[in-house]
Order: C-alpha cells, then sequence, then structure tokens
C-alpha cells in the first residue's frame, strides 16, 4: 500500500501500574488506504475501544503512534468523526438540535442557512426527518443510534471511527441499519474504520477484516481481505460461496483464539443420584399424582393462549390464539421481531404472567403460578452481587433438594459450574465476575435445579457476538446431558437454528400468534463448527431470514397486509 491516508506504528497502550497494572494493547499496526473500509473484530476486554480512542485522539499511547496525512496525531480533530456505542445525546435537545450543535462547532464560519442546510441532509440521510423535532427520550434506540451517525456524518469528517455502534441494539434492528450503513458509507466515500463483535457486519460492510488478539498485551495479527462486489444484500450473500468461505475462516479463526485463550478447569465430579423435589415420591399423594410424566408426546402444550393488557385506548391483545405441542425433551426456539410476544409467551409459561385466555399445560398439570419444576434464564442473570458464584446456585440447590446430604447438595453445584467453565472461579463474588460469567453462573443455576422445563428468555442478548458464541457452546453441551424440555426466545437466526429441534416464528404485534414452524434436521451433539460445515445450514438461515424480511415489509399474513409502502411479494420458504 503506498501513501496510506492513515498509520498506525507500533502503538502500545497500558492502564494501572504495580500490581495493578493492565498491558491492553502491544505492537499494533495498521495502514489504511483513503476511501478504504476496515473492520476490527475481538472479543469484549480485548482492547478495541482503547485503540479506537487512540486513532481519535483521545488518549495518548505509552508507544508508538498514529499518523494521518503525514502528521502524528496529538488530540482530536474534525477530520475525525467517532460514533461510539453509547449514543451521547443531549437529553434536553431535539434531533436537530444534537446534529446542529455538531455542525454548529466545525462549521461557525458558515452562514446560518448553509449549516441548517447540512443538519437537514444528514438528518435525511439516517431516515429521521420525521423525528426532527423529537427529543432522545423519545426515539428508540436504533433511532437514537441514527442521530449519532447523523451528527458524526454532519461533521464532514475525512476519517470515520465507528465504535461498536450498533451492538446495544437488538439483532433485527440490528441488521437494518447495517444496511443502513452500508448505503450511507457507498454514498458518502468515506475511510472508515469500524470496531464490531459481529463477523456478519463486517463482512457486509468491510473492505478489509482484522481481528484483535484477546488482551493482555492485544494486537492486529492475520488480515482477511472481503472479495464480495458492492452492493452487497444480506439475504443473497447465502448463496454466495466467497461469502460461506470467508465466514467460516474468519469464524474458525476467532473460535480457534477463543480456545487458546479460555482452558476450562473440570474437576471430575459426578452428579449425585437425587431426587428434586418437584419429581419426589414421598410427597403427598396429590403432588405425586401432578408430579408423574402424563405422555411425553404431549408434555408441554399451549392451548389458544392470549395475553390482553389493559391500556387508556382499551384492551391491547399482545398474543393472540399461540398454540403449540412440545414433546419431552425438545429443544424449541422463539423468533421474531421485537414486540412479537415472545417474551410474553416465555413469562406466561414461567407462572410469571397471568394468562387472559387459553391454557399452559406442563406434564399434565395447568400452570397457573411461578414453579420450581420451571427454571428461568433471563437476558441479566440476577445475581445477589454480595456472593459467590458457588452461593447463588447453592440458594436454589438447598430448595429443590431439602432431604439431602450436604456433600451430595455441594456435588451438584461444582457439577454444574464446573460443566459451564467455572470450576476455578466458583468461589468469587458475583460483582467481581465479567457479564459473560455472570451468565455462566445463571445457567449452572438453572441446571442445577432439574427442572421439568428449561425456559430461557435472550439469555446471551447483553453480551457480545464472540462471547455468546462460547456460551452458546456450554449451553448445548450442558443440555445434552440432561435433555432437558426447554424453550429459548432470542431474536439471533444463528442461535435459534443451533440450539433447537423446532424453530417457531412469530408474526408481528399486537395480535401476535405463530407465523410458521421450521424444523431443524442437524445431527447433534451441534457445535458452531460443524454448523457451518453443515450443506443444509445456509438453507435454514435464508428461510428464517426471508420470513423476518417479509413480517419487516408489514407482509404478516392475511389480517397484516397494512405497510405504507408498497407490499413486496412474499417468499415462500421452502
Amino acid at each position: 500500500m503506498t501513501n496510506p491516508v492513515l498509520e498506525v506504528t507500533g502503538l502500545a497502550k497500558h492502564y494501572g501500574e504495580g500490581k495493578d497494572r493492565t498491558d491492553v494493547l502491544r505492537d499494533v499496526n495498521l495502514k489504511v488506504a483513503e476511501g478504504e473500509f476496515i473492520a476490527i473484530v475481538g472479543f469484549s476486554g480485548s482492547g478495541k475501544t482503547t485503540l479506537i480512542s487512540a486513532i481519535a485522539g483521545l488518549i495518548e499511547p505509552d508507544a508508538g503512534g498514529v499518523v494521518y496525512c503525514g502528521k502524528e496525531i496529538r488530540g482530536p480533530g474534525p477530520e475525525r468523526g467517532v460514533v461510539f456505542q453509547s449514543y451521547s445525546l443531549m437529553p434536553w435537545l431535539s434531533v436537530t438540535g444534537n446534529v446542529a450543535l455538531a455542525v454548529d462547532s466545525v462549521f461557525a464560519g458558515k452562514p446560518r442557512a448553509e449549516r441548517q442546510a447540512i443538519v437537514d441532509k444528514y438528518i435525511d440521510m439516517v431516515g429521521l426527518s420525521h423525528a426532527r423535532d423529537r427529543k432522545p427520550a423519545e426515539l428508540s434506540g436504533g433511532m437514537r443510534q441514527r442521530v449519532a451517525v447523523a451528527r458524526a456524518l454532519a461533521m464532514q469528517p475525512e476519517v470515520l471511527l465507528l465504535d461498536e455502534p450498533l451492538s446495544a441494539l437488538d439483532a433485527l434492528t440490528r441488521a437494518k441499519l447495517q444496511d443502513e450503513f452500508a448505503a450511507i458509507c457507498e454514498q458518502e466515500k468515506k475511510t472508515i474504520i469500524l470496531i464490531t463483535n459481529d463477523v456478519d457486519e463486517a463482512i457486509l460492510l468491510a473492505d478489509r477484516i482484522i481481528p484483535l488478539t484477546p488482551a493482555p498485551n492485544a494486537t492486529l495479527e492475520r488480515e482477511f481481505t472481503v472479495d464480495i462486489p458492492r452492493p452487497r444484500n444480506r439475504a443473497e450473500m447465502n448463496h454466495d460461496e466467497a461469502f460461506i468461505g470467508l465466514r467460516g475462516a474468519v469464524t474458525q479463526y476467532l473460535m480457534n483464539i477463543a480456545a487458546e485463550r479460555d482452558v476450562d478447569v473440570e474437576n471430575d465430579i459426578v452428579l449425585p443420584n437425587i431426587v428434586p423435589i418437584t419429581q419426589k415420591r414421598d410427597l403427598p399423594d396429590a403432588y405425586v399424582r401432578a408430579s408423574e410424566t402424563v405422555t411425553e408426546e404431549r408434555y408441554l402444550e399451549f392451548s389458544q393462549l392470549k395475553k390482553i393488557y389493559p391500556t387508556p385506548k382499551g384492551p391491547l391483545t399482545v398474543v393472540d390464539g399461540f398454540e403449540m405441542i412440545m414433546h419431552k425433551g425438545e429443544f424449541v426456539t422463539l423468533i421474531g421481531h421485537s414486540g412479537c410476544g415472545k417474551s410474553t409467551v416465555l413469562s406466561m409459561a414461567a407462572g410469571l404472567n397471568p394468562i387472559s385466555e387459553g391454557t399452559i399445560i406442563l406434564d399434565g398439570k395447568h400452570i397457573t403460578q411461578a414453579g420450581p419444576d420451571r427454571a428461568v434464564v433471563f437476558q441479566a442473570p440476577s445475581l445477589m452481587p454480595w456472593l459467590t458464584a458457588y452461593e447463588n446456585v447453592a440458594l436454589g440447590v438447598d430448595r429443590v433438594y431439602p432431604d439431602a446430604s450436604a456433600a451430595e447438595r455441594n456435588d451438584v453445584i461444582e457439577y454444574y459450574l464446573s460443566r459451564v467453565g467455572l470450576a476455578d472461579s466458583m468461589h468469587k463474588a458475583a460483582v467481581d465476575l465479567s457479564n459473560g460469567m455472570k451468565q455462566r453462573v445463571g445457567i449452572a443455576r438453572a441446571f442445577a435445579l432439574s427442572p421439568k422445563l428449561l425456559l430461557l428468555d435472550e439469555p446471551f442478548g447483553m453480551l457480545d457476538s464472540l462471547t455468546r458464541w462460547e456460551l452458546q457452546d456450554v449451553l448445548m453441551d450442558v443440555w445434552a446431558r440432561s435433555e432437558v424440555t426447554a424453550i429459548c426466545v432470542t431474536h439471533d437466526v444463528d442461535e435459534a437454528i443451533l440450539l433447537a429441534d423446532r424453530v417457531v416464528m412469530m408474526s408481528n404485534g399486537p395480535n401476535a400468534r405463530i407465523g410458521k414452524i421450521l424444523s431443524v434436521d442437524l445431527p447433534r451433539p451441534r457445535s458452531r463448527k460443524a454448523l457451518l460445515e453443515h450443506p443444509d445450514y445456509y438453507l435454514y438461515r435464508e428461510q428464517l431470514l426471508n420470513f423476518l424480511e417479509e413480517y419487516e415489509q408489514g407482509m404478516a399474513g392475511k389480517d397484516k397486509a397494512l405497510a405504507k409502502e408498497e407490499p413486496k411479494p412474499a417468499k415462500e420458504a421452502a
């Protein structure tokens, strides 16, 4: 590469001193050509934000430096626009006011009308003309991030630095904004460095993908060239051999890094042969009859399930006529757009949300309230922060195994914490654990209850996609040993396929119901590596993406053809 517009040479950065010193980056080298789009991918805590902050001139490196157009960067400058994961909007200003604040500071010498024209141009570019007078509190997360992008673009920088701008959004909103980013980037022709943990996002947008190795002493090593013509269509790329090959190569490279970084320590603990209270036979006859397995074929049954909420404008039917039968040991995932009632169905199955109409029957017993026969893993693990990982799991184990000996209960706790890779961290306080480790505790706690039904409500939604891969494999490994009946709500198409025997696709709310059900005939045990190599994987993926695209366009069935635009023909899934 000749005459790069931006060059990082030998950059190093640490925080703290003495025993508290953490060496974050080491010998980072990067050359970026004018108009090039670079995606840097890596794990949480690998130093990605530190690197982007150094390029932005917001922090000073310990060694090495950053050169822009032949001059070393000594601080922030208007030629480098930054969009961070957090929106950092002024809550008292409107969309127009937030964008104008940046424009007025950079272009103070321009006439007011010209500055206003710049503001209008970029608000329109990100599709917020209809919301220009709204304040951030009145906007969705996706709309707020659009404001942040408009603000950065309106400063008309030569280099745009994007620090995981979409990672706080749900997968479907994120996909929509990725497409908008691609269109904007094509229109603006900026030099762009994107920090991301999403391989699909990197392939969709970038010219080159460069993984950042995990901290401490993270650095840039191997790079991947994205040789896929633009514009890139997410659905069409499923048929592109170049996309499939590149996606597999980048994913495998990152998985290899993870395997080298995380060597789980497991104790040789044998799960004791003890029966939880929900299955004991030395209980009153009525309880025994309720806990017996009535049938394995209709183990869990949703019948004409409906949920209605009162509102000032009248009753709002969120879920309407949800019907499904699951056999014992089946794993089902629920997928659909935000607001389609997935979590509402799950919360009713957990007994945490009253059923308005219809019934849910688990193992021959109507669900009317919460109980220890159902374990729930939420997006946030809800641990007691002052307790250790061990003690958090023990809270449930002590309740469901009241007659077990202390040694037997200890073995149950240690067995499941070991299974999720926390054998060497089980006595750490929850407050000192990373988000990924906390969710591992939540998974261990749920399985340790030996529930009849495991309910997972976007359990990895708050984690970066690389940590999510690891925990999906952990979940699959632990589930394979128990084969507990399970339902998982997710926004992630790949997660839905990886985990499920069947993927249930829900129509848009209100009045949401099941739109389609996809049977996933892939061999178990499953791993992400095996999934990427299976010839049917991308066919399953296409069917889910097509379904979600139909509903995104308003094609939600006969009673949902109310899109503002001309409806596009629905694509029939095979």
